[in-house]
Order: C-alpha cells, then sequence, then structure tokens
C-alpha cells in the first residue's frame, strides 16, 4: 500500500476525500493535532475519576443516563456499550466505504473534542494501513443518536471483536488484528461512545453516493450530445447568450460542455437551413437547464458533506478551552439526510430526461428518419425496444427511491431520542439509484450510437466519434437482434467509471470539488 496520506482535521476537501475512497489509500492523522486530543482524554479522564455525573463517561446511556457508574466499572460500561449496540443486519457496506467512514471517523476525533485516546486513533489508522476492514452490516442505524449499530460494528474490531475483512477473507475481528499484527485495545472513559456516536455512517455513503452521481453527471453530457446528433436536434437552445441571461452557473457549464462536444458535427451542419421542425422536444432543448439544476443541486449536497466529515459529530463534546464537558445534538445527522435527498433527486432527473431521449430516438415518428427501435430490419427485428422499457422501469424506481428520507422520525430509546434524520436510509439508497441511472444512461449510448452511425456518411463530431468508438471496443453495432443484457452491462460500465468521458476530453467536463 502507498504512503498514508496525511489529513489536517478540519480542513480536508471533497477531492482528498474521493482520492481515498476511489484509490484505497490509507491516511493518518497531521501529529499537529495530538495536543489537543491528548488535552481532551485527559479532560475526560479527570471527570471519570469525579464525583460530577457526566453523562457517558461515569453514566448509562440514552434513558440510562441518571444511573450513576463507579469508575472502577468504566471499561466494562464502554465495552458493553460496544457489544450491545452490535445490532446492525443486512448486507454489509462495501469495503471502499467502510473504509471511507473508517477516515472520517479518524477526521472528527482528530478534532480535540471527543476525548479520544489517540493510541485508539492509530490503531484506526493501522487497520486502514494493513488492510483490516470491519464488517459493518449496513441497516440499523436511524441517524440519531449518531450511526450508532453500524460505528458498533467497526469499533469492535478495535477491541477484537466482531468481524472483520483480511487478505480477502472474513474472520474474526480479533483474529484480523493479529493477523495484521495489531493489537486489539482497551476502552478508556467514553471512548466506546466517541465512536459510536457520530454520522460517519451516513457520511460515508452519502459521499460515495455524491462521487459517482457527479460521474454519471459528467456523463449524461456526453450521451445527450450524442442523442441530440442521433435525432438531428438542434443546438441553438446551447447559445451561450441563452444561459447567460438566466445566470445559474450548473446550466452555464453544461450548455458550455455541450457545445464543445458537438462543435464540428457534419450531422449538425446538414440540417441549419431547411429543417421543417421549430423547435426539439423538451428533453432535447431544455438538457443545459435540467442537468445544470441537478449540477447546482450537487455541488450544494457536496459543500454540505465536506463541512460534516471535518465535523466532530458525537456527544458528549469536550470544551477545552472552557474547561466543560458538555451534552448537545451534533450526532443528528439532519444535514446529511437533507444532502442525501438532494442527491437523490438529482439522480432521478438525469435519469428522467435521459429515459425521454432514449424514447424519443426509438420512436420513429419522433426521431426524424431513424428506423423503428433503431433495428436494421425492423419487424424482423425489435432492436431496442425492450431496451427503452428497462430503461422505463429504472427511472420509474429511481423516482420512488428519491422519495425524501428526511421527512421521516420515529422515537427511540423510550422517547429519549424522540427525533431522527433517517440519514442512513437516504444515503444508503444512492448505490442503488446510481446502478439504476448507469444502466439508463448505458442504454442512451447504445441508441445514440446507433442513431449517428444511421446518418452515415455524415459524421458526427470529433469527441462523440472518440465516444462511439470506445463503446465500439466493447459493444459492436447492432445489425441484428442479439442477446442485449451484455451490451447493456458494457455500456452501463462505460458511463460509470468516466471511460466515456475520458475518451472525448482530457479534462474533466465538469468539477465536483469546485462548490463556491
Amino acid at each position: 500500500m502507498t504512503t498514508p496520506r496525511v489529513l489536517t482535521p478540519g480542513a480536508v476537501t471533497l477531492d482528498d476525500l474521493e482520492t481515498i475512497h476511489r484509490e484505497n489509500l490509507a491516511v493518518t492523522l497531521d501529529r499537529a493535532a495530538k495536543p489537543a486530543i491528548d488535552l481532551a482524554s485527559e479532560r475526560v479522564a479527570e471527570a471519570a475519576r469525579g464525583e460530577e455525573a457526566v453523562y457517558g463517561v461515569n453514566t448509562g446511556f440514552g434513558k440510562l443516563a441518571s444511573v450513576k457508574i463507579a469508575s472502577a466499572d468504566t471499561a466494562t460500561l464502554q465495552r458493553n456499550l460496544i457489544l450491545s449496540h452490535c445490532c446492525g443486519v443486512g448486507e454489509p457496506l462495501d469495503t471502499a466505504t467502510t473504509r471511507l467512514m473508517m477516515v472520517l471517523k479518524l477526521l472528527s476525533l482528530g478534532r480535540g473534542a471527543s476525548g479520544v485516546r489517540f493510541e485508539v486513533m492509530e490503531l484506526i489508522e493501522g487497520c486502514l494501513a494493513r488492510g483490516v476492514t470491519p464488517v459493518v452490516p449496513s441497516q440499523g442505524s436511524v441517524g440519531a443518536s449518531g450511526d450508532l449499530a453500524p460505528l458498533a460494528h467497526m469499533t469492535a474490531v478495535l477491541i477484537g471483536e466482531g468481524e472483520a475483512e483480511f487478505e480477502g477473507t472474513r474472520m474474526a475481528g480479533g483474529a484480523a488484528l493479529a493477523k495484521a499484527g495489531l493489537a486489539p485495545v482497551v476502552l478508556g472513559p467514553k471512548e466506546g461512545l466517541g465512536l459510536i456516536n457520530g454520522t460517519q455512517f451516513s457520511t460515508a455513503c452519502a459521499l460515495a453516493g455524491l462521487f459517482s452521481t457527479w460521474r454519471l453527471a459528467e456523463a449524461t453530457l456526453v450521451t445527450s450530445s450524442l442523442s441530440t446528433d442521433a435525432i438531428m436536434g438542434s443546438t441553438a437552445p446551447l447559445l451561450p447568450e441563452i444561459h447567460a441571461l438566466r445566470g445559474y452557473r450548473g446550466q452555464i457549464e453544461v450548455a458550455s460542455a455541450m457545445r464543445d462536444l458537438m462543435a464540428g458535427s457534419q450531422i449538425r451542419e446538414s440540417h441549419r437551413t431547411g429543417d421543417s421542425r421549430v423547435q426539439d422536444p423538451y428533453c432535447i432543448r431544455c438538457q443545459p437547464q435540467v442537468a445544470g439544476a441537478c449540477v447546482d443541486l450537487l455541488r450544494m449536497a457536496g459543500r454540505t458533506l465536506e463541512i460534516e466529515a471535518n465535523a466532530a459529530t458525537d456527544n458528549p463534546l469536550v470544551l477545552i478551552d472552557e474547561g466543560r464537558i458538555v451534552s448537545g445534538g451534533n450526532f443528528h445527522a439532519e444535514p446529511v439526510a437533507f444532502a442525501a435527498d438532494q442527491i437523490a433527486l438529482a439522480i432521478a432527473e438525469l435519469g428522467a430526461i435521459a429515459q425521454r431521449r432514449v424514447a424519443l430516438m426509438v420512436d420513429p415518428t419522433l426521431s426524424f428518419d431513424l428506423p423503428p427501435f433503431l433495428a436494421r430490419d425492423p419487424g424482423l427485428n425489435s432492436g431496442m425496444m425492450i431496451a427503452e422499457v428497462t430503461t422505463a422501469a429504472l427511472m420509474s424506481e429511481n423516482k420512488h427511491l428519491a422519495h425524501p428520507c428526511s421527512i421521516d422520525s420515529t422515537p427511540t430509546s423510550a422517547n429519549q431520542e424522540d427525533h431522527v434524520s433517517m440519514a442512513a436510509h437516504g444515503a444508503r439508497r444512492l448505490a442503488r439509484m446510481n446502478d439504476n441511472l448507469a444502466v439508463i444512461l448505458g442504454v442512451e449510448l447504445l441508441c445514440a450510437a446507433e442513431g449517428v452511425e444511421h446518418r452515415a456518411p455524415l459524421a458526427t463530431s470529433r469527441p462523440l466519434q472518440a465516444a462511439v468508438a470506445k463503446l465500439r471496443e466493447h459493444v459492436a453495432p447492432l445489425t441484428a437482434d442479439r442477446y442485449m443484457a451484455g451490451d447493456i452491462e458494457a455500456a452501463a460500465r462505460l458511463v460509470s467509471t468516466r471511460a466515456l468521458v475520458a475518451a472525448t476530453s482530457t479534462a474533466p467536463l465538469l468539477v465536483v470539488g469546485e462548490i463556491a
């Protein structure tokens, strides 16, 4: 594994987090953060020795906060907390997102407000560096009082319990640590609570969703440009003056990128004059307005998640300058829930308008002389008929999944935790929605490539020719009906891995990290 990336708590960017997530990087905290971390842990140790009740330090948890715990039972209290909270169910979180969750927990603890000892953070660093990944069930969090169950499964491995994956094998957490040359920790006062109280599961899932959606938003610029040329659509709606008059940054950027992608198309030049159509349907004409609004929404969500990634989100928090340990509510993941809902809306809308472009291309009454369903011998062959139906199914599924999770709540913990964010639900669904969107865009790519090839000898632009060439490395032209599932899978992979975008441009078409 490469040299760990040094992170400064409170100053990590979306670009940092995406690189860590995609490249499986290990990380280490900037050692300049250690003095504050040490001071906070000393303050917690003092409180544990004192007589005053301090929540989570020498008391029970949740509704049991009024129960005072003897100092001799502090270690047992924290261990019991972790084991009792390992109640997650469902499929394990994927490795990359689990590691991102661990990085986020490091960043939160590294703010020096949690009272967790530095040696605990060093163990998390060691797990990341040596490839010990806790097995974290994906269901069980309501997004307040933090992502308790998922983070408990992560923490269980640190104390030698639970399960972890090491060198491709799932095993007991203690065994994984031993094989990696690491030793479990005995949790001190508040440390179990500091490790499981927080939003890191929800935030990691939301960030992973954001990173995937952004790639698909880039890809939709290529697929929509190809679709526009396939149906011999107009580029007049891309004129910069139109978008400057409205002023939205995302809309301006999308129109600019599409102009560049379509520049020099012979297909476009062939119908600048004498075209009987006055206006194209909205799915062609309004692409900058729709995709641009999605881009702006994704940037807003990204800014929220960047702030959350750098935040101290457990409870209680150690205020070193004031010399106090104070209960608050930073574990409530409402901002993350809103961000996840925003991302979901963008995914649903990018898919909805793309599906209409697919429908346009297969309909001979609207496609400007393309063959029915893009089949070479319609009737004998069905062409893209059912591929379009698949996109309709996935578009509709994403609409259902896009229903806001942040407006839901249910009381838990004997009504002590009586309003929760459901951020975990909102964030977890993004992966499924992105998989659906990738298929919709993959089918659009297949249809648009067939469409522009039907326009021969007229050629599309050079960047879009490169996009079609990249597709043809994996999927042959549809000269006759064949088994289509593999074609769709290959096309979806091209749009989701950024291979399609990279074929058209050496530079990104959109930059997610540019939030301001």
